[in-house]
């Protein structure tokens, strides 16, 4: 379960490394972010030199949660870490050109299909 004041790792090459959430979006209310689902963060940590710049607000996607999720099948799935992937202004596209870490089949069942095929692994 990822809410607001949630740190993050960030799953790309942009630049950045750490972020915190500040809006989860969906509702007016809504609390928190399931994979697939899109927030509003923060960056915190970022490396010199690129483009993403440390206080930058973005938009992004969870790939990855501690919390177990179930799947359709039964099965549940979860991570060590909770970490996003940072988004064009506006658009369903990732940022950067590559994505790091295994990436769960659910990002791409939410629309996020260049996500997905940009991983390294999807499990």
């Amino acid at each position: 379960m990822i809410q607001p004041r949630s740190i993050v790792n960030i799953a790309d090459n942009s630049g950045a490394k750490i972020g915190r959430i500040f809006k989860v979006l969906g509702s007016s209310h809504k609390r928190y972010a399931e994979i697939g689902e899109l927030v509003v963060l923060s960056v915190q940590k970022a490396e010199p030199r690129k483009s993403v710049k440390k206080k930058d607000v973005l938009h992004a996607v969870v790939v990855r949660q501690t919390k177990a999720v179930r799947r359709k099948d039964g099965s549940y799935i979860r991570f060590d870490e909770n970490a996003v992937v940072i988004l064009e202004k506006g658009k369903k596209e990732p940022m950067a050109g590559r994505i790091f870490g295994p990436i769960p089949r659910e990002v791409a069942e939410a629309g996020f299909k260049t996500i997905a095929s940009k991983a390294a692994e999807i499990v």
